[in-house]
């Protein structure tokens, strides 16, 4: 998709092409809001409190940090707090609810893959994830199976069919607003005035924008919202996780050594910049779409040309290599764990609490 909206933008035809396209996909995203709007379309209601949180642009804000950093705080408070998700791309029948939980569990497949990824990943926890397309359907069986306090509404912001008591919309820093086109010329979901519905606005890799472009930002989302907090975060990297021998290794054990990097994801730019940041030096780069189900075959090529060095992926990557990855690779396949960092101090994390349920920050002892 990105390869050829970049082709047809290289030529006055094409880029007429796509602004005309990204025409008909506002008034079609208009004339869905106004349905919801004027009552032809119902948005149910849940009885707890929901929390969505979501992006205004498509992909690569850091959106599922964002979710696990949300329910590993609340799980930290006590709180009893679910995860829905729409599961995308899963192989599963459309009206299926699929939960995944320390005493239920499905495939990667089934699923989809960050679902299941951020069932693995907060299985410490106790956080349970609840998939389908019927988000409505999704958090009833959350609110019925775990008594569900929160349920966090995972990439749910252009989602109306369910009511929610706190929009959570990210930003990522270094294109906040989707080149100011909608889909497909740009990558905006929604016009920028759908910012109003904010509640809490967080803007994601920081870091990579200079002090002048962040001020910017805010200044933007204010003309939209000016009620709504804005706060900065960053995705920083926790460790290395060698799955073969399932232990964690340190940041620096890479350092001016050789690696391959093996991605599937949104925003595989970002993954390889972090890794170069360590100071690995990667001799082959591997990228395939976004969510792309990993062959035998692809990991064999891959291994064909590592000449001994490890080979780096993410924990979404992960979930979707295939059964047979641990006889084809063997050794020296290593995960990248991010966390998300909220930047500020203890007011922004008060903040960031506080949006997720009211006087959370003192169940956390602040």
């Amino acid at each position: 998709m990105l390869k050829l909206r970049n082709a047809l933008k290289s030529n006055f035809a094409g880029k007429a092409a796509l602004w005309l396209c990204s025409l008909f996909y506002g008034l079609g995203v208009a004339a869905r809001k106004s349905i919801y709007e004027m009552g032809f379309s119902k948005t149910n209601s849940v009885n707890t409190r929901v929390v969505c949180i979501g992006n205004l642009t498509t992909g690569g804000t850091g959106k599922t940090t964002a979710v696990m950093l949300a329910a590993k705080m609340l799980a930290e408070a006590g709180v009893r707090v679910s995860i829905v998700s729409r599961g995308y791309k899963r192989l599963a029948d459309k009206n299926e609810v699929v939960v995944l939980s320390e005493k239920t569990s499905a495939s990667w497949e089934k699923a989809g893959d960050e679902a299941y990824m951020m069932s693995e990943a907060l299985r410490e926890y106790g956080v349970p994830v609840v998939v389908c397309p019927d988000r409505f359907r999704a958090a009833q069986t959350a609110v019925r199976r775990f008594k569900s306090q929160v349920v966090l509404l995972d990439d749910g912001f252009q989602h109306f069919g369910i009511d929610r008591d706190m929009d959570i919309v990210l930003l990522d820093a270094r294109d906040p607003f989707g080149g100011n086109h909608l889909l497909p010329l740009g990558t905006l979901r929604e016009p920028k005035s759908a910012l109003s519905r904010a509640g809490l606005v967080l803007i994601t890799h920081s870091n990579l924008a200079s002090t002048e472009q962040l001020a910017a930002i805010k200044e933007e989302v204010k003309e939209y919202n000016p009620e709504a907090r804005v706060l900065e975060s960053t995705h920083e990297p926790d460790y290395f996780f060698d799955v073969c021998k399932a232990e964690k290794r340190r940041l620096d054990g890479l350092r001016g050594r050789k690696a391959t990097a093996l991605s599937a994801i949104g925003d595989p730019q970002s993954f390889e910049d972090t890794l170069k940041g360590l100071g690995v030096e990667l001799h082959q780069i591997w990228r395939y779409p976004d969510h792309h189900p990993y062959t035998l075959e692809e990991l064999k090529s891959a291994a064909a040309v590592r000449d001994g060095a490890p080979i780096i992926t993410t924990y979404k990557d992960f979930t979707r290599f295939p059964e047979g990855w641990r006889e084809l690779l063997k050794e020296d396949i290593l995960v990248l764990s991010i966390h998300l960092n909220i930047l500020g101090g203890e007011d922004a994390t008060d903040d960031w609490a506080e949006a997720l349920m009211p006087k959370l920050s003192q169940k956390l002892g602040r």
